[in-house]
C-alpha cells in the first residue's frame, strides 16, 4: 500500500485517538470515526481526517496520533485526474477526481498535476 509523500510541509496538525492494535506508516491517508478517532482509509468516499505525521506501530501501547491537515503531497490517483480538479477518497490511500455522487467530507485538496491513469501526483491538501 503507497503512502502519501510530503513535498511541502503542513502547517496545521490536530490530535486524534486511534485504535492500539491499528499500524498506521507515516503518511497513510486517515478517515475519521466515531468517536474524534481516525484509521487508514478503506473504500470510496471515506471521510478524510487527514495525512498521518507520526507512525502508529500496532499494539504499542500508544492510543494518539498527529495528523497533517494542510501541505502538498504526492498521493497516488486511482484514475485520470486533471489539474486543477478537486479529488477525493477513492479507497485504500488512493484518490480520484470528485464525482457528482462524491461525499463532501471525502475531499481531500486540489490536483496541481495531471495523470492520464494511476500513479502519484502532487494534491495541495486543504482539509478542514
Amino acid at each position: 500500500m503507497a503512502v502519501a509523500v510530503c513535498l511541502e510541509t503542513p502547517t496545521e496538525f490536530r490530535r486524534y485517538t486511534c485504535a492500539d492494535g491499528n499500524n498506521i506508516p507515516i503518511g497513510t491517508l486517515l478517515k475519521l470515526e466515531d468517536p474524534h478517532t481516525v484509521a487508514a482509509t478503506a473504500a470510496d468516499n471515506d471521510p478524510f481526517a487527514g495525512i498521518a505525521w507520526e507512525e502508529k506501530t500496532a499494539s504499542d501501547g500508544i492510543t494518539e496520533i498527529t495528523v497533517a491537515k494542510n501541505g502538498v503531497w504526492d498521493i497516488t490517483t486511482s484514475a485520470a485526474v486533471a489539474i486543477g480538479e478537486r479529488v477525493s477518497i477513492s479507497g485504500a490511500n488512493t484518490i480520484a477526481k470528485v464525482a457528482a455522487a462524491d461525499l463532501l467530507f471525502a475531499n481531500v485538496g486540489v490536483a496541481e498535476e495531471a495523470c492520464i491513469g494511476a500513479e502519484a501526483i502532487r494534491i495541495r491538501v486543504n482539509s478542514n
